[in-house]
C-alpha cells in the first residue's frame, strides 16, 4: 500500500519534538508499505523557489515546505501558519499518488487536505486525533468568537463523517468523540495509544557520563524531569508553586525543566522571583529526542502537567510515554485515564490540581521511598512493553489498513 502521511510537524529522532509519526512510518515500511510524508519545516535549508523540497531519508520519501513555526508564537500567528500549510498541502497532496492518506492532528485543519484528496480523487483517509480539537482549544479560552467556534465544530464533524476510520490516542478522547457525535457508531474508531520508544530510551544512554551534572553543576539526590513544551495548557507554574513549598521541607528534591514555549520566560521569571531558580528548579533548553534518553536515565522521575480544565485530561502527551519507556515513575496533576492507569498499575504519583501543605509533605515522603520508586519504575517499563510498544501500534494500524471499510 502507498500511504501518504500528512503531519504538519513531522520530526526525526535527531530533532526536538515527538517522533510518533517517524516511528509509525518506519513500522509501516517494515511491513512492506510505501510511505510519503507531507510536512513543514522551520529549517531555512529547505527554503526554495519551487516552495516544496523532496528527498529520501531512512526509506521515507519526505515532501518539505518551509513555513517557520515556534511554540513561542501567539495563537494568531500560529493560526496563520496553520492556514498557510493548509493551502499549500492541498495542492501538494493532490499531486501525489497514493492508496490511503493518514492525516494526524493537531491542528484540526490537517484534515482538510485529506478531505480534498477524497472528494476529488476518491482516496480514503484515516484521521488520527492527538488532541480533542476544537474542544480543548475553546475550553482554555484561546477561541471565544461564536462564529469561529461554530465553523470549527462544523469542520470537526465534517472530517469525522468523511474519514474512513478515526484514531484517537486515548480512551478519553474516544469517549469525547462518540458522546458529541453519536452517529459515528458504525465507523471504525480505534484507540491507538501514543508510543513508548523502548529501544531509544533503554539503549540510548551512557552509564559512564552525567550530562545533568555538567548542566546544573552537581548530581541531585532526587530529580523530577519535565521535558516538553512551556505552553499555556501545560501550566508549568504549578511546578514552581510545588518547588517553592518543597524547598523548606526537602531541598534535595530537584526539578529539571527542559524545553521551549510561549510561557518559558514567564516561568523563569516566576522561579527567580520565588528565589528558587538554580536552587531546586533548573530550566534548560530543548534537546533532541535522541539526547533525551540520557536525561531520563539520570533522573528519578518523569512528569507531565496540564492546567485544571477537564477537556485536557484526555491528553496523550509524549512525556507520559517517554517516562514509562525510561523505566521511571510518572508524576501528573490531573484526573482522567492517566490517573486511573497510574493508580491501578502502581507506576507513579498523582498530585491534586490545587496543592496544599499536606500534599507537599506526602509527596516529599514518597520521594524518600527508594524501594517504591524502584518498583514503580519496573512496573512502568513493563506497561510500556506490554501496552505501548511501537510494534503494537503498527499492528493495530495495519489491521485498519486491511479493513474493507477503510
Amino acid at each position: 500500500m502507498n500511504i501518504i502521511y500528512l503531519h504538519q510537524y513531522f520530526k526525526f529522532p535527531n530533532e526536538s519534538g515527538g517522533t510518533r509519526s517517524y516511528d509509525l512510518a518506519h513500522g509501516f515500511l517494515k511491513l512492506g508499505h510505501k510511505v510519503q510524508i507531507v510536512t513543514s519545516t522551520s529549517d531555512p535549508e529547505f527554503k526554495t523557489k519551487d516552495r516544496w523540497s523532496k528527498f529520501e531519508k531512512n526509506g521515507l520519501v519526505i515532501h518539505y515546505i518551509f513555513i517557520p513555526y515556534a511554540n513561542e508564537m501567539s495563537y494568531l500567528h500560529r493560526s496563520i501558519v496553520f492556514l498557510k500549510f493548509l493551502w499549500f498541502s492541498i495542492l501538494k497532496i493532490l499531486s501525489i499518488k497514493g492508496d490511503l492518506v493518514l492525516a494526524t492532528s493537531t491542528p484540526l485543519t490537517i484534515g482538510i487536505p485529506a478531505l480534498f484528496k477524497k472528494w476529488i480523487q476518491k482516496t480514503p483517509f484515516i484521521f488520527e486525533i492527538r488532541d480533542v480539537w476544537p474542544e480543548a482549544v475553546i475550553a482554555i479560552g484561546a477561541i471565544n468568537n461564536t462564529i469561529i467556534k461554530k465553523v470549527l465544530y462544523f469542520l470537526e464533524g465534517l472530517i469525522y463523517k468523511n474519514a474512513s476510520a478515526i484514531v484517537p490516542l486515548s480512551v478519553d478522547m474516544k469517549r469525547s468523540i462518540v458522546t458529541r457525535y453519536p452517529k459515528l457508531d458504525n465507523k471504525p474508531i480505534e484507540v491507538i495509544e501514543n508510543i513508548s520508544e523502548i529501544d531509544r530510551f533503554q539503549k540510548g544512554y551512557d552509564k559512564n557520563i552525567s550530562v545533568l551534572s555538567k548542566k546544573i553543576g552537581f548530581k541531585p539526590k532526587f530529580t523530577v524531569l519535565y521535558a516538553g513544551t512551556f505552553g499555556k495548557v501545560n501550566g508549568i507554574n504549578y511546578v514552581i508553586k510545588l518547588a517553592q513549598k518543597l524547598i523548606n521541607i526537602n531541598p534535595e528534591i530537584i526539578f529539571v525543566l527542559v524545553g521551549d514555549g510561549s510561557e518559558k520566560e514567564l516561568v523563569i521569571q516566576e522561579a527567580s522571583h520565588k528565589k528558587i531558580l538554580n536552587k531546586n528548579v533548573y530550566i534548560l533548553d530543548s534537546v533532541s529526542k535522541s539526547d533525551l534518553s540520557q536525561l531520563y536515565f539520570e533522573c528519578d522521575m518523569g512528569s507531565s502537567f496540564v492546567i485544571n480544565i477537564q477537556e485536557l485530561w484526555a491528553n496523550s502527551a509524549n512525556k507520559y510515554f517517554d517516562t514509562l519507556a525510561s523505566g521511571k515513575p510518572i508524576l501528573i496533576n490531573h484526573e482522567g485515564w492517566q490517573k486511573v492507569e497510574i493508580n491501578r498499575d502502581n507506576i507513579g504519583y498523582v498530585l491534586p490540581a490545587e496543592i496544599k501543605d499536606n500534599d507537599v509533605k506526602r509527596f516529599s515522603n514518597y520521594c524518600k521511598n527508594t524501594l517504591l520508586i524502584t518498583k514503580q519504575g519496573e512496573n512502568a517499563l513493563n506497561i510500556a512493553k506490554s501496552k505501548y510498544a511501537i510494534d503494537i501500534a503498527v499492528r493495530k494500524y495495519n489491521k485498519l489498513f486491511k479493513n474493507k471499510n477503510v
